[in-house]
């Protein structure tokens, strides 16, 4: 018996798929910049960037993947480029954008947010790839343009300096004592002290 050879896979046209990854840029983009705007400037700019330059995609590998790589790549280009711009020295409109919280939940939230804040870029990018967004260590890599160790290596002093910015113990979760529904979204991070 003969067999027919199977015609190649069909793979979706990236124009196509593209919307369905806003949301995941939008969300980096914002850990990546801590500001709204800026962030909402940044997806527009990587989206455009990769509509011009859809005939570099090789089709049948991550999307998404892609998409972040070319989102933190404008992010850092633009850093270098405005590296002696200093927004908002006197900390007036971070402080404006402060919402007290309404429980304890919130509290916990916004002790993170503060923390997280804290951060360096590289940390929490590495913390929103691997954690957050759930990339594996080896594509957060190839996205960041390092070596998997390097990404493991910044993850874990990641995990370590929030933990200590959070004051924790060796140990002890980040959101011990918080609602279920606020520990549910948070956990995507696998955040816990180290």
């Amino acid at each position: 018996m003969t067999q027919t050879p199977k015609a190649p896979a069909r793979h979706r046209d990236p124009r196509d798929e593209l919307p369905e990854h806003l949301p995941a840029l939008r969300a980096f983009a914002i850990s990546l910049t801590r500001n709204v705007a800026v962030a909402d400037d940044l997806v527009q700019d990587t989206i455009v960037k990769a509509w011009t330059n859809f005939d570099k995609f090789t089709e049948g590998t991550n999307l998404r993947a892609w998409l972040f790589t070319i989102l933190r790549n404008t992010f850092y280009s633009d850093k270098r480029k405005h590296r002696r711009e200093v927004p908002d020295p006197e900390g007036v409109h971070a402080a404006s954008l402060f919402v007290k919280p309404a429980h304890d939940g919130h509290l916990a939230f916004s002790d993170f947010s503060a923390a997280f804040d804290q951060l360096s870029p590289e940390h929490r990018e590495v913390l929103i790839l691997v954690g957050a967004s759930g990339f594996a260590y080896e594509d957060a890599a190839q996205m960041m343009g390092v070596a998997v160790g390097t990404v493991k290596s910044r993850a874990n002093r990641a995990r370590a300096r929030l933990a200590e910015l959070l004051g924790l113990e060796k140990g002890e979760e980040i959101f011990s004592g918080v609602d279920g529904q606020t520990l549910a979204v948070m956990s995507r991070s696998g955040m816990t002290a180290a």
